[in-house]
C-alpha cells in the first residue's frame, strides 16, 4: 500500500489501516474531530458555566457522603490534573483509584505519592495478585495481539465499579479529554470489558487460572451502570486544557515530573507504546497524540513532523525495560524474540463477546425491571 499521510494533522495509513483520505487530503479522524469539537470541548465561557454547575449539583447530592465523586488515576498528566483541578481548585471530596500492577515507574510513584498527600485526595490503591497478572499479561504477548493492555484497563475499570458500589458514588470523573485524545486510532484495539477475550486467550496461552484477579465483563459494567446511576463525566473538556501549562502548574503545586511522553508512566504501557506497537505492528502511537494537540491547536503540523522524525525511544534504557518485563513475565529474551518475529495477530483470531445480541438482551431486561 502506498505510503500517505494526511495533509492537516499527522495521521497515516501505516499506522492505523482503517484511515481515509478527502480530495483534499484530510483525513477522516481530524474531519470528525473538528465536528466533534464545537460538542464537546468548552474552553470558554460555556465551559466554566457547566463546570460551575457540575461541581455545585456534586456537592449538593453527596453533602451527607464522606466523597462527591470517583476517579482513576494512573499517575499520567491528565488524570493527575483533573485531581489536582477537582481537589484543590474545584473543592471536591475524591476518592482516587490506582492500580499498582508492578510496573509503575519510579517518577510515577513520586508523582502519586506528592500530589496526593499535597492535594489531601484519598487514595485506593489495587495491587492485583501479581503472579496471576503477570501470566495473563504473559498470555496476551504470547498470542501476539496488539492491546497488551487490556489485563491492566480491566482490572483498573473491575476496581472502580467496585469502590463505587461499596462507596455508594454515582459519578465518574474522567481523565478523557478532547484536547489531547480527540483522535484514538481504531485499529490494533479491542473492548478492554470484554472478559470472553481475556478468558479465552488465557486459556490458549495461560498457565494460571486468574480467578484471584478483580475482573469486569461487558455486560456486568453495563448492569452496574443502571443499578448505580452511573454518571461518567469530562471536566477536562469544560476548560482551556493545555499540556504545557498543565505540567507546569502541577510540578509549582507539588513537583510533578514529567515521565517524557502520554503513557509513558508505566514501564508496561511505555513498552507496549514504543515498542511492541511499532516493532510488531509498524504502528507509531504517536501520529494521534500528536495529532490530538494539532487539531486543539497546541501543536503545529510542523513541529509534529519534526517530533516523528526522532527516535521513538532510547535503545539502552528500552532494553533495561524489556529485561524487567521479561523477568516478570518469566520469558527469556530467545522466547521474546520469537515472540516479536512471528506474525502478528489481532484480537478478532480469539474469541471475542457478541457485544451487539448481548446489548439488545440487556436492554430487554433493564426495561422490563423498570416497568416493575
Amino acid at each position: 500500500m502506498e505510503f500517505k499521510r494526511c495533509t492537516r494533522c499527522v495521521m497515516d495509513n501505516r499506522s492505523d489501516e482503517t484511515i481515509t483520505f478527502d480530495s483534499n487530503g484530510y483525513c477522516n479522524y481530524c474531519t470528525q474531530a473538528l465536528v466533534e469539537m464545537k460538542k464537546v470541548y468548552f474552553p470558554n465561557k460555556e465551559g466554566e458555566k457547566r463546570l460551575h454547575e457540575l461541581i455545585s449539583r456534586l456537592k449538593k447530592e453527596n453533602k451527607d457522603k464522606p466523597y462527591d465523586c470517583l476517579m482513576g488515576i494512573s499517575g499520567g498528566l491528565d488524570s493527575s490534573y483533573l485531581a489536582y483541578l477537582g481537589s484543590v481548585k474545584l473543592g471536591l471530596r475524591i476518592l482516587a483509584v490506582h492500580v499498582d500492577d508492578g510496573f509503575d515507574s519510579e517518577i510515577t510513584k513520586k508523582n502519586l505519592r506528592r500530589l496526593s498527600e499535597k492535594a489531601k485526595i484519598q487514595l485506593l490503591i489495587i495491587k492485583p495478585d501479581q503472579k496471576q497478572y503477570n501470566e495473563l499479561i504473559r498470555a496476551f504477548m504470547l498470542a501476539g495481539v496488539p492491546n497488551l493492555a487490556i489485563p491492566q484497563d480491566n482490572v483498573l475499570f473491575a476496581g472502580i465499579y467496585k469502590a463505587m458500589k461499596e462507596k455508594r458514588i454515582k459519578t465518574f470523573l474522567s481523565g478523557g479529554n478532547f484536547a489531547l485524545e480527540c483522535i484514538l486510532q481504531r485499529g490494533n484495539t479491542h473492548d478492554p470489558y470484554d472478559l470472553r477475550h481475556i478468558k479465552d486467550i488465557n486459556r490458549r496461552f495461560g498457565r494460571e487460572k486468574i480467578n484471584k484477579l478483580p475482573l469486569i465483563s461487558i455486560s456486568q459494567r453495563d448492569i452496574d451502570t443502571f443499578i448505580l446511576g452511573i454518571e461518567t463525566i469530562r471536566p477536562l473538556n469544560y476548560i482551556d486544557y493545555n499540556r504545557e501549562r498543565a505540567l507546569k502548574e502541577l510540578n509549582e503545586f507539588c513537583g510533578f515530573e514529567y515521565y517524557g511522553s502520554k503513557h509513558l508512566e508505566n514501564i508496561l504501557t511505555k513498552f507496549i507504546q514504543l515498542y511492541w506497537f511499532p516493532k510488531k505492528f509498524n504502528v507509531d502511537k504517536r501520529t494521534s497524540h500528536l495529532s490530538s494537540m494539532i487539531v486543539s491547536g497546541q501543536m503545529t503540523r510542523e513541529k509534529a513532523l519534526q517530533i516523528l522524525n526522532e527516535p521513538l525511544y532510547d535503545e539502552e534504557e528500552m532494553q533495561k525495560d524489556i529485561d524487567l518485563i521479561l523477568k516478570s513475565l518469566d520469558l527469556s529474551r530467545q522466547e521474546f524474540e520469537q515472540i516479536m518475529n512471528e506474525p502478528p495477530k489481532q484480537h478478532t483470531d480469539y474469541y471475542t463477546s457478541r457485544y451487539d445480541k448481548a446489548k439488545k438482551v440487556l436492554v430487554r431486561i433493564i426495561r422490563s425491571i423498570k416497568r416493575v
